[in-house]
């Protein structure tokens, strides 16, 4: 059996070349790239300079890309205020810029209604009386509401207000006595 080819080592003419085609197939954070480049480098020290020189040309700017990468996470996929966080720190962005970023984005956001568009969006196929009907159904909802970034008391509290209408909607009216 062969072993595994090595990747060729790029020169730091090289290196430059491939950081721009990366910056051009899509924003990167500074972390990200830098450690993409690592990978691919000749020589580690080539680097820096080449991240150096890309915020230079302006290139590379971690607060751009954090503020536009929460405002496109919020908008385009209504993903919660965690959620933001935990994708730029995963896209290696510096804890205090994201944390600027998520804040600006969701500044004037209430979020228990972008909480409620997200489950609006999500269980659409199961509206009305069949939604949330289980206990089962709630906690799934939950943890999906969760895991999209929306705080414990957002998320309960969208979730309580759909069961409660779910239960509403299916209770028998109430019996009058006729004399």
């Amino acid at each position: 059996m062969k072993a595994p080819k090595q990747p060729k080592r790029l020169s730091a003419e090289r290196l430059w070349e491939s950081a721009l085609r990366s910056l051009g197939g899509r924003a990167h954070s500074t972390g990200e790239l830098r450690q993409k480049l690592i990978g691919k480098a000749e020589r580690r020290g080539d680097v820096d300079p080449i991240i150096s020189r890309l915020k230079e040309l302006g290139y590379l700017n971690d607060q751009s890309f954090a503020d536009s990468f929460a405002s496109l996470r919020r908008e385009g996929q209504g993903f919660g205020r965690e959620r933001i966080l935990r994708d730029l720190r995963q896209r290696r962005v510096a804890p205090m810029v994201a944390e600027r970023a998520v804040h600006r984005v969701f500044q004037d956001t209430d979020e228990s209604t972008l909480a409620e568009n997200f489950v609006r969006r999500k269980f659409r196929a199961r509206e009305g009386a069949e939604l949330f009907r289980d206990a089962k159904e709630f906690a799934s909802a939950y943890r999906k509401l969760r895991r999209a970034g929306f705080s414990s008391s957002a998320s309960f509290g969208v979730l309580k207000r759909y069961a409660a209408a779910s239960i509403e909607e299916t209770e028998p009216p109430e019996e009058t006595e006729e004399a």
